[in-house]
């Protein structure tokens, strides 16, 4: 822990996350918190009860509403943070998902509309936060939430894993042409149990999401605050020479099926 007794001090740091009102968005947010930071959440809507903003203590986020696939709503939100805080430190680009849908059968607007949320939003995002940071003496980090989804085949939702894959190569680009003042990396989650509509429709109920947790090495799936550890990591001093990389925050894995198929339960 530091002096503090905070395991990360984020003390002074000015923080926006997008999808920051519930889910994944609200742990990271809820973390940063926690851990000194101010933070700006934003989404599409406000909560109808501002008592479900991120809180820790006696400290709430505060709120902005924005459309992350705007680019003129992302300039502002920025802005909006710029101006809140004096500074922009940390951006945490969380917003993104996909219902299930089969790619035989997709219409070619959801595709284009499950792309747009997942690899272009974010890349306003990071355009627009990179421009506030690099005027900046201290420079800034830019974070991603990536996904597994990413990394190996994405059956019915493969237009969604196609845009998270791009998100990690735009993630490594942006950190080499953004280096040295802004970093840039990317945190890949495995399967999370947020509680949300969105992950029952993926996982299913808690017996569904207990079997899911039982094929991953590490016995469970994600908690959001597992995924924001590896966001305060990766905004702290400890990750100062960290950029371009994709952190892995998934339990050890998915065990192969070959592996159940050769061994199959008696």
């Amino acid at each position: 822990m530091c002096a503090t007794g905070r395991v990360v001090d984020c003390a002074g740091l000015a923080v926006v996350v997008t999808g920051g009102t519930r889910g994944i968005g609200a742990g990271i947010a809820r973390a940063f918190l926690e851990a000194g930071a101010d933070v700006l959440a934003c989404a599409r809507t406000e909560p109808a009860d501002p008592a479900r903003l991120p809180t820790a203590g006696e400290r709430t986020a505060a709120f902005a509403r924005a459309d992350v696939r705007d680019a003129g709503q992302v300039q502002q939100l920025i802005h909006t943070a710029a101006e809140l805080f004096g500074h922009l430190d940390v951006v945490v680009s969380n917003v993104g998902g996909s219902p299930p849908a089969a790619a035989a059968t997709a219409s070619p607007r959801f595709h284009a509309k499950v792309i747009e949320l997942n690899l272009i939003a974010p890349l306003h995002v990071a355009q627009a936060a990179n421009a506030v940071m690099q005027e900046q003496p201290g420079g800034g980090s830019i974070i991603m939430i990536g996904s597994v989804s990413g990394t190996r085949p994405s059956p019915g939702t493969a237009a969604y894993g196609a845009a998270k894959a791009g998100l990690h190569n735009l993630a490594a680009s942006l950190a080499a042409e953004w280096a040295p003042k802004v970093r840039v990396n990317t945190v890949v989650p495995g399967p999370v149990a947020t509680g949300t509509a969105g992950a029952a429709a993926h996982y299913g109920d808690a017996e569904g999401m207990a079997a899911v947790g039982g094929t991953i090495p590490m016995g469970r799936m994600a908690t959001p605050a597992d995924v924001a550890g590896a966001c305060l990591f990766l905004a702290s001093p400890a990750a100062a020479y960290v950029t371009g990389s994709a952190l892995l925050v998934h339990g050890g894995g998915e065990r192969p099926a070959f592996l159940a198929a050769a061994n199959p339960p008696v």
